[in-house]
């Protein structure tokens, strides 16, 4: 599962490790298309730290290759190993055509904000906002406790469902709520009474 960042622009990969020493860079891919999304003069914007000196800049693609199974991009202006390193971590993100169906599993982020969270079939609160990180995406969600961050995977939110404005979460236990302590044990009592009988062998 992905969120867009903004609207009419998708999330399409993430750049993870420069490769060899002429400026190629190792990929995530986060489209099923890549034939489509990662052809040569393919433009990217980038999400980056405003302290890089990438931000606000865009990457142009020269080409991609396959090395034993892995994305691998070459890009214009980056041409040897350190100017890849700086690109490290990068996000990129291309417009989507107008006219372009939107990708399977793919939501924009104005699209989940406001959207009721049910879980056993209860509501237990609303998607505030998305966090975009480098390992996955994660939806905050508001609820009367404070704000929880879901991970958005497709094992904690099998459903996203825009018609009917909700987002389905089978959190793992504790996520929502304090896990209760452990039951104290079957034959004990309350703690004076104990201290008044002998130790047990």
């Amino acid at each position: 599962m992905a969120a867009a960042n903004r609207p009419q622009q998708l999330r399409v990969g993430r750049l993870t490790k420069a490769h060899g020493l002429k400026g190629a860079i190792k990929l995530e891919l986060y489209t099923d298309d890549p034939e489509r999304r990662f052809v040569p003069g393919a433009e990217f914007s980038l999400q980056v730290p405003e302290s890089s000196p990438w931000h606000g800049k865009h990457l142009t693609l020269r080409e991609l290759r396959w090395y034993n199974g892995h994305p691998v991009g070459f890009f214009e202006g980056v041409d040897d190993r350190t100017a890849a390193e700086a690109l490290v971590k990068a996000i990129l993100w291309v417009d989507q055509p107008a006219d372009e169906d939107q990708e399977p599993d793919a939501w924009y982020d104005h699209q989940l904000v406001g959207l009721a969270v049910i879980r056993d079939g209860e509501r237990v609160g609303e998607v505030a906002h998305v966090d975009h990180l480098p390992a996955q995406d994660l939806l905050v969600v508001k609820t009367g406790r404070g704000e929880v961050m879901v991970p958005f995977v497709s094992a904690i939110v099998p459903a996203v469902d825009l018609e009917a404005g909700t987002v389905t979460v089978t959190p793992p236990p504790g996520l929502f709520e304090e896990l209760p302590d452990e039951p104290e044990p079957a034959d004990g009592g309350d703690a004076e009474a104990s201290d008044d009988r002998p130790d047990a062998d």
